[in-house]
């Protein structure tokens, strides 16, 4: 449960961080609108050159102690990461992979994802521009090329997770059905006890409202949340415009750390 506690007010004007100190720093990312640039469906989006410098340079300069935490799947995120992540929390934190890549998974309901796929599928059939995504542990029901068809979407999403004793995980553009378990805060709290991530500051990059879990674990442990956007309000510290301006955050922070 995400608390609202010390949330900023919407308009209110965030600082931009100082530049980290990576020999200190354990460094937690999201990837779409974080990293990368949200584009009209998941897979437009795939590896790039000088996002897999500023990975390698990260990785490098942090000592392995950086991790992608997504709601994307695993095998998702390592195509798009060309698997030079080693530590990521997929799904929203319900699958995990530690810096030595050893994998933690929630158990999956299989009836009930298969039950509220068959529903999603065959709304979405009915409404053109929906996309829906089978991610294992959860179900995106996309409509970011449909938007009049959020309401709908949402109030379908909201049924199947009270029918099916699923979660529902409201996002950008996006409205997912998971099975109960672990959130994106519970992900870094998990690497924050593991090596090499013990005893570093965290810091977590994120955009969406599924990152306010991780603002406020990275708080709690010492360190603090940058979100990227405009979206408000938040639980994070301090702002980043957009994509380009955290990837230009985070380069001053690996020139510096020379």
């Amino acid at each position: 449960m995400i608390s609202t506690a010390h949330r900023d007010a919407p308009g209110d004007v965030l600082p931009a961080p100082m530049i980290p100190q990576l020999d200190r720093t354990a460094l937690f990312a999201d990837l779409d609108g974080t990293l990368a640039p949200i584009e009209a469906t998941p897979q437009a989006v795939g590896p790039n050159a000088s996002r897999r410098r500023l990975i390698d340079a990260l990785t490098r300069a942090l000592s392995g102690r950086f991790a992608v935490v997504s709601g994307r799947s695993l095998a998702d995120i390592d195509r798009v990461f060309e698997n030079r992540v080693a530590a990521v929390a997929a799904v929203h934190g319900l699958v995990r992979r530690n810096a030595e890549r050893k994998l933690f998974a929630t158990a999956v309901g299989e009836g009930a994802l298969t039950a509220a796929l068959d529903t999603l599928r065959a709304f979405a059939a009915n409404h053109a521009g929906l996309l829906v995504e089978d991610k294992g542990s959860a179900i995106a029901l996309h409509y970011r090329q449909s938007p009049a068809s959020e309401p709908a979407s949402r109030t379908l999403a909201r049924h199947l997770a009270a029918d099916l004793a699923l979660e529902v995980q409201e996002g950008d553009m996006v409205v997912e059905l998971r099975v109960p378990g672990p959130d994106k805060g519970d992900a870094i709290n998990a690497f924050m006890a593991e090596s090499p991530f013990a005893g570093y500051v965290p810091v977590f990059l994120g955009d969406d409202f599924t990152d306010e879990s991780g603002f406020e674990a990275a708080q709690a442990l010492g360190g603090f949340g940058v979100i990227v956007g405009a979206r408000r309000p938040t639980l994070a510290k301090y702002a980043l415009a957009d994509v380009a301006a955290a990837r230009t955050w985070l380069q001053r922070a690996v020139d510096a750390a020379r």
